[in-house]
């Protein structure tokens, strides 16, 4: 019998250092719940990024609703790094919420990457005088149209849309050149990436809304961050 209770204690045990280390029940001892509690099981967390860009992926094959999916994405790997209920039917209703909005932006996107992606064209084909420099910033700016699509999803919320996801993300700019300059990585990262593999696109959009996340959440120099 003493043997049986003392199984059960140590069983209960290890669950307890299991849902702490996980960041999803209570803490031992004195220690403060951080910031982000769900985000304490690395391997957990991974497999939700890993998930999160399957979802992302699957909801932006209608092509306008990539913004959409984009911010639902963000705002669903933001409830779960805090712990938070994270269903992926609130995940669909977030894409439906944006979906509206987000075609005005997709709309908007979509003729400044034809209008780019054709100067590209036009100067790999030598009909452009300084072709070169003509190439060079038509991929320079669809690098910039998608750091500024990965921002404004990041910022995106039900309540305010689309309008005051923009100028969030200006704001978010100005106070972190850093934060800026990882995200312009991140989408280096997903163009190389779905380059080089196709089927690589998937993890690569977890990626890119993982990055969403955690960029304007780190800790910097000047004690910012969003939490």
């Amino acid at each position: 019998m003493r043997a049986a209770h003392h199984q059960e204690q140590y069983r209960q045990q290890r669950a307890a250092r299991r849902l702490d280390r996980d960041g999803m029940g209570p803490v031992l001892g004195d220690r403060a719940v951080g910031a982000w509690p769900g985000a304490v099981g690395g391997f957990a967390l991974w497999g939700e990024v890993l998930l999160t860009g399957v979802m992302v992926t699957v909801a932006s094959l209608g092509i306008v609703t990539a913004p959409a999916a984009l911010a639902a994405g963000v705002r669903h790997l933001m409830r779960y790094a805090k712990a938070q209920a994270s269903p992926w039917s609130a995940f669909w209703a977030d894409v439906r919420a944006a979906f509206v909005g987000g075609m005005g932006v997709a709309a908007a996107g979509g003729v400044v990457v034809a209008i780019l992606v054709t100067d590209i064209r036009l100067a790999a084909a030598g009909v452009l005088p300084g072709g070169g420099v003509v190439a060079a910033a038509g991929w320079v700016g669809l690098v910039a149209l998608s750091v500024v699509l990965l921002t404004a999803a990041g910022q995106w919320d039900p309540a305010a849309g689309w309008r005051a996801a923009f100028p969030r993300a200006m704001s978010q700019w100005r106070g972190d050149g850093g934060g800026a300059a990882y995200l312009t990585a991140t989408v280096v990262f997903v163009g190389v990436c779905t380059w080089a593999l196709p089927a690589l696109l998937p993890p690569a959009l977890g990626c890119a809304t993982m990055a969403a996340v955690a960029i304007p959440a780190r800790p910097r120099g000047d004690g910012e961050g969003r939490g």
